[in-house]
C-alpha cells in the first residue's frame, strides 16, 4: 500500500472515530493536543487499525503513537513486514 493511500485510510478512520472533519487531519496532527483524542479513543483507534490492516500492535509500539505520522509510519512498517 502506498504511503498516501495509507495516510488517507488512517485519516478516514480517525475522522470517523473522533467525529472530526477529515480535512482537519494531516500527518503532523497530534492525536491528543490537535485532534482531542483521549486514552479510550486511542485504544479504540488501535483496535480498528489492527482489524482494518490485519496486524498486531504491541504495547511498546502503541505508547509511541503521538501523531498521525507516527501511526502511518508504524502501519507502513508492519505492513511491509507481512509482504
Amino acid at each position: 500500500m502506498e504511503r498516501e493511500e495509507l495516510f488517507q485510510k488512517v485519516a478516514e478512520i480517525i475522522s470517523e472515530k473522533l467525529n472530526i472533519p477529515i480535512e482537519d487531519i494531516d500527518e503532523d496532527s497530534h492525536l491528543i493536543e490537535d485532534l482531542g483524542a483521549d486514552s479510550l479513543d486511542a485504544f479504540d483507534l488501535v483496535m480498528v487499525f489492527e482489524d482494518e490492516f490485519g496486524i498486531k500492535l504491541e504495547d511498546a509500539e502503541i505508547e509511541n503513537l503521538l501523531t498521525v505520522k507516527d501511526i502511518v509510519d508504524l502501519l507502513s512498517k508492519k505492513l511491509a513486514e507481512q509482504e
